[in-house]
């Protein structure tokens, strides 16, 4: 059930924000391991990118990747969503059964080194599993005309035929390519974002205002963990891009990159310190949405499920006490 919720706020989130991961990834193979002034400038910003692949490739080309991206949002945020909120399940159980003060400030003391343990764990783990999807996200996401083209140019007509065609060639090695470098990637954007949010809402608990409206909470909340994700994560976030979305040679590893931290040097070293940078605009544009509708349809249907669960659980201990 938590997958399931977590899992459904996700997707429903990623449906809307899809468009803006497009041009975010156009925008992060724009100039790759060249020197500003040196390469042609097909995206200026996210609104002359936004126009010149519609214009381009059509408006429909705003969706592409829609498919292994919603994969991804079920799988990634799913899997990390759920797990707080059977932590947060756990909890309200406990307070509900144990009414102590000293329990719940022995709760309290542990709270923000679970939440960060779980943020942590959860975000690494569906990031991990999803790789492959994300990778074939990246691919079906950065393919374009010719006129508009940026990065390299992978072949794929779909998910199962990018699927079948890399384990095809290079095997479930081939589906992982680039895991590794998805881990700092998602310690950071997943400790980040929930995190900020969920001690944003505590701040705001703080004022009278806020008591009686829990959704102005969550998306405020979710603003701040949008600002907090983008910030620290948009440079990871284009490291992967560019890994995964290199050529690949016929032993099956990159020929731009041999490891994260060439990928690293080589952008730093033709690109400057700016181009980690690079598509934070709508990083941000996708994320803060994301993240407000995403931890906004979470919250709801957590709180739906607690309740229900509380519910559920009263009628069990009254009917063992009598």
């Amino acid at each position: 059930m938590e997958f399931l919720i977590g899992g459904s706020a996700a997707v429903c989130a990623g449906f809307f924000t899809n468009p803006l991961e497009v041009l975010k990834t156009r925008m992060q193979l724009q100039g790759e391991l060249r020197a500003k002034g040196q390469h042609a400038v097909h995206y200026r910003n996210v609104v002359h990118a936004g126009y010149t692949v519609a214009k381009n490739d059509g408006i429909l080309a705003l969706q592409k990747g829609l498919s292994p991206a919603l994969w991804v949002q079920l799988v990634m945020n799913g899997l990390r969503l759920a797990i707080l909120l059977h932590s947060y399940c756990q909890q309200v159980l406990f307070n509900l059964l144990s009414q102590e003060a000293t329990c719940k400030t022995k709760m309290a003391k542990k709270c923000f080194t679970n939440k960060f343990f779980l943020a942590e764990s959860g975000g690494v783990l569906g990031q991990f599993l999803a790789s492959p999807l994300f990778l074939i996200k990246t691919h079906l996401q950065s393919k374009a005309v010719a006129a508009i083209a940026v990065g390299h140019q992978h072949e794929h007509t779909g998910l199962f035929g990018a699927l079948s065609n890399i384990y095809r060639k290079n095997g479930v090695k081939g589906l992982f390519r680039g895991a590794g470098a998805s881990i700092p990637r998602a310690f950071v954007g997943s400790t980040s974002q929930l995190l900020s949010f969920d001690y944003a809402k505590a701040y705001l608990d703080n004022y009278e205002y806020f008591s009686g409206r829990p959704l102005l909470k969550s998306f405020l909340g979710s603003m701040v963990g949008g600002v907090a994700i983008s910030v620290m994560m948009t440079p990871f976030d284009l490291i992967l891009t560019r890994l995964y979305n290199q050529p690949i040679g016929e032993n099956g590893k990159g020929k731009l990159y041999i490891s994260y931290m060439d990928c690293v040097s080589k952008i730093y070293r033709s690109e400057g310190i700016s181009a980690f940078y690079k598509g934070v605009g709508p990083m941000y544009l996708r994320l803060g949405p994301h993240t407000v509708l995403c931890l906004v349809f979470w919250d709801i249907l957590k709180d739906f499920h607690e309740k229900y669960t509380v519910n559920v659980n009263s009628d069990i201990i009254e009917k063992t006490i009598n």
